[in-house]
């Protein structure tokens, strides 16, 4: 039996805001939608356009005027920078740089929501 990867899920509360976010930060675009017949939710995820991995993201309608509850959970995903000084230079104009270790050659930005999204050099 084999496992491939497929997605992650993010629930998110302004999904137009996070749609933007995505696309300027780490060049994703929409791929598929899904909604709820009772509008009660709202599935848009998001490619890369290079690899089969998407980034889910969730908008619960009744959820949208509270921020999700992260707790000190360290758990993030991890994008290669193919020009990560082209990267950081986006990421420090757009301000979501949230933390940087200059000596592992690494940084973290910040969604509007609180995400974490850890950006590494290409090897």
């Amino acid at each position: 039996m084999n496992f491939t990867f497929n997605h992650t899920n993010l629930n998110v509360r302004d999904l137009q805001r996070s749609l933007a976010f995505y696309q300027e930060a780490l060049g994703l675009h929409p791929v598929r939608e899904i909604e709820a017949s009772d509008g009660s939710f709202k599935l848009v995820f998001l490619s890369d356009g290079r690899s089969s991995y998407q980034l889910e993201l969730t908008c619960l309608r009744d959820h949208a005027d509270r921020n999700y509850e992260l707790g000190e959970n360290e758990t993030h995903l991890c994008f290669t920078a193919d020009d990560y000084d082209a990267a950081h230079a986006l990421h420090e104009k757009m301000g979501c740089i949230c933390f940087e270790n200059t000596k592992m050659g690494l940084y973290f930005i910040e969604d509007p929501d609180g995400y974490w999204f850890e950006i590494v050099r290409q090897k």
